[in-house]
């Protein structure tokens, strides 16, 4: 089952994988129905053009995109989700369905608390647990040197952020749809395999980096099942964009570089969730079972959640803020040098609370950061009070 010295090996990571995932069960007891006071901001878009300025600037480093091929949303939507956490999203506030409701603000915010949902499962999951916490040393060496998180379960969530950031982007092409509620976009989704497409064809970092910034590079068209699918000219942009990278990594793309480069010439970069294995004697695919689970969960979620408000933003100026959309250590590195870069002094970083401590020595100096941080695809939240 791979290299003996416990390598680069992404058949044998997958299964490792499929193998700790077990049976993934659906989140099966939600909370009661809840509110959650959400605050909407148009985007802004640039003279004669549909996109922002920063989005602009972005699609100078996505070669050979297009601005034609980037459908925007609209609004930024900006929350404290269920567990306290502020989250910024984006969304397209279009009405759809019997009664004209509007359910392109509780896409992002209903994704999210599936997620928080499925994170807690895992957690307590004695399976999961007991099943990652019994690997060889051999088998966490095959993750250390083929994956970027290394550890099963994280894997697990990343790939339930991951499902929930696909659903949320490709409903702001909900216009180019017949699907009337967001249960509907889920299922059609899911049904069309959409989720797989994701995971195999956008090369790494694009979704995350698109997301971020409230823009996805593809369009969909109507297939005669009544699913949808890419359009040819999306599918052949996608696969020239992962070819590009793959050629030239930049520098936020190391991760990209060590997970592929070893693949023999030619060979088709896939998901490890998305690759065939065998798990004890039988055949199975983790992608498409995680994918059920959570958009079962995802549609008994938007019974539960409720949105209310549109409060105001806050504009105060203050030292402390908070960056949700900061992950890992690549952040915050590029958050720092960014602040430092304007002047101003870093006092703390705080990836949990996603809190960030800066002195800045003036008010027009504050913003200037704030917007090189915008520019990166990051969010930038005043504090409230």
């Amino acid at each position: 089952m791979g290299q003996p010295d416990g390598g680069y090996d992404r058949q044998a990571a997958a299964q490792v994988l499929a193998r700790v995932a077990g049976e993934l069960p659906a989140a099966e007891q939600l909370p009661p129905p809840f509110e959650l006071a959400v605050g909407l901001t148009p985007l802004a878009p640039s003279p004669g053009s549909h996109l922002t300025p920063a989005q602009l600037r972005y699609l100078n480093a996505l070669e050979p995109c297009e601005p034609g091929q980037v459908t925007s949303a609209t609004h930024r939507v900006q929350w404290r989700d269920s567990a306290g956490t502020t989250n910024v999203g984006h969304c397209t506030p279009t009405t759809h369905g019997a009664g004209g409701q509007s359910w392109g603000v509780l896409v992002p915010v209903a994704a999210r608390e599936t997620v928080l949902g499925l994170r807690r499962m895992l957690g307590a999951d004695v399976g999961v647990r007991g099943r990652a916490a019994a690997l060889s040393e051999w088998e966490r060496e095959v993750l250390a040197a083929t994956t970027t998180d290394q550890d099963p379960v994280e894997i697990l969530h990343v790939g339930f952020e991951t499902t929930a950031r696909a659903l949320v982007q490709h409903s702001w092409l909900a216009g180019q749809t017949a699907y009337r509620t967001p249960g509907e976009l889920a299922r059609g989704l899911q049904e069309s395999g959409i989720f797989g497409v994701v995971a195999n064809t956008w090369h790494w970092g694009l979704q995350s980096e698109t997301y971020r910034r409230g823009m996805i590079p593809v369009s969909l068209e109507a297939r005669a099942d009544g699913g949808v699918a890419y359009t040819g000219t999306s599918r052949t942009l996608l696969r020239a964009m992962k070819d590009a990278k793959l050629a030239q990594p930049d520098q936020e793309d190391a991760g990209l570089a060590r997970q592929y480069r070893p693949l023999r010439y030619a060979e088709v970069p896939r998901c490890l969730a998305n690759m065939p294995v065998s798990v004890d004697g039988r055949r199975h695919t983790l992608l498409p079972a995680a994918v059920e689970v959570f958009v079962e969960t995802f549609v008994r979620m938007l019974d539960v959640v409720r949105i209310t408000g549109s409060p105001q933003e806050e504009t105060t100026m203050s030292e402390v803020f908070e960056v949700p959309d900061m992950t890992c250590s690549h952040c915050t590195n590029t958050i720092s040098g960014l602040l430092e870069s304007h002047g101003a002094t870093v006092d703390r970083i705080d990836l949990d609370s996603k809190q960030v401590v800066a002195a800045f020595p003036s008010a027009e100096v504050r913003e200037q950061a704030f917007e090189a941080i915008r520019d990166q695809g990051y969010t930038v939240v005043p504090p409230a009070g």
